[in-house]
């Protein structure tokens, strides 16, 4: 069985997609969904799930092994980051090398990097007066959205569109492409 541990910081509907895509499926678990934010939405949703919630802080998360230790602890296949606000400290990122993966809510390499997250693209798209925007997929490395990207999708950005229509147009892509390209990274690894 293939163990996936999502990491959120926010309302979780990405994390709720992916579980739910998983459900019925007897190789697969969604073991864990880890938060930095007590106050996140992910925690109901996991709760709703059934599936085991753990809130960190800072501190150990940067300056403790206590994490990287309870992902292996469960034997943990393929870190998810589904809108997890931030950066995966080195020791992380090599432990799980090629075992993580990350959405972004635009076509990377445009409008990616630190503090690019949520409605902040959004609007940059739409005062950039871009014809397009998507989503991309990719690999976690030490650098915020640089790491190798596995998919990408797209959809038109129209001149009457505001950030929250582009908003909508990128988590209908979020939801229906994710949990998808996730289970292609499960099927073509030997994790």
């Amino acid at each position: 069985m293939k163990r996936i541990a999502i990491f959120a910081s926010g309302s979780g509907s990405n994390a709720e997609k992916i579980a739910e895509y998983f459900s019925e499926r007897p190789d697969v678990e969604i073991s864990l969904i880890l938060t930095n934010n007590p106050q996140a939405g992910v925690i109901q949703r996991a709760r709703r799930l059934h599936i085991p919630v753990v809130i960190f802080d800072r501190t150990t998360f940067y300056e403790t092994e206590r994490i990287s230790k309870l992902l292996q602890n469960e034997s943990i296949d393929l870190i998810v980051l589904a809108g997890f606000m931030m950066l995966i400290p080195d020791f992380l990122v090599k432990s799980f090398a090629n075992r993580m993966v990350n959405i972004h809510p635009a076509l990377l390499p445009k409008y990616g990097g630190k503090g690019m997250y949520g409605q902040f693209v959004h609007e940059a798209v739409v005062a950039a007066k871009e014809k397009e925007s998507g989503i991309t997929i990719h690999y976690v490395n030490e650098r915020y959205d640089e790491g190798n990207i596995i998919f990408q999708a797209s959809c038109e950005v129209l001149e009457s569109d505001q950030a929250d229509d582009v908003a909508t147009k990128i988590h209908a892509l979020e939801h229906f492409h994710f949990p998808r390209v996730i289970d292609q990274v499960l099927a073509k690894s030997h994790l």
